[in-house]
């Protein structure tokens, strides 16, 4: 069962303030990676992470293409890491987005005065956390 539980939810929420902003990995429709800090990423709920997208280029037409991806967050002073593998969608308009950009730090709501933004919500399907067995999602059916 996946679960982001309360240590991850409090390391990713806090990674940007920390100096550790999450690496998210991407790829396009023909396979082409792609990586990424994102500031912005956040524990949404106890299965889903989600970014604030500012920057509208290669990661949001990645996502758009392939939704497959991977989010690396790792402190090495706190001795700590997680890599969250998914699928991501995109949040264009409506209640999510809204709550994703309430939610997102002001160091990058900055960053987009205009709010052209969009939020990016991404389901765990899978989690690897160093010394431990991965944790996957069960699948139905």
């Amino acid at each position: 069962m996946i679960e982001l539980n309360g240590a991850m939810a409090e390391a990713i929420n806090k990674a940007a303030a920390d100096a550790a902003p999450v690496l998210v990995s991407t790829s396009s429709a023909e396979g082409m990676p792609d990586i990424a800090y994102k500031g912005s990423v956040m524990v949404f709920d106890a299965d889903h992470l989600a970014w604030w997208e500012r920057s509208l280029g290669t990661t949001l037409a990645n996502v758009r293409a392939n939704g497959h991806a991977c989010l690396y967050y790792v402190n090495r002073p706190a001795r700590q890491s997680y890599k969250f593998f998914g699928v991501a969608e995109v949040i264009d308009s409506g209640p999510i987005r809204d709550e994703v950009m309430s939610r997102t730090i002001q160091a990058e709501l900055d960053r987009d005065p205009e709010r052209k933004g969009v939020a990016v919500m991404v389901r765990v399907d899978k989690i690897v956390e160093p010394g431990k067995p991965p944790v996957v999602r069960e699948q139905a059916g």
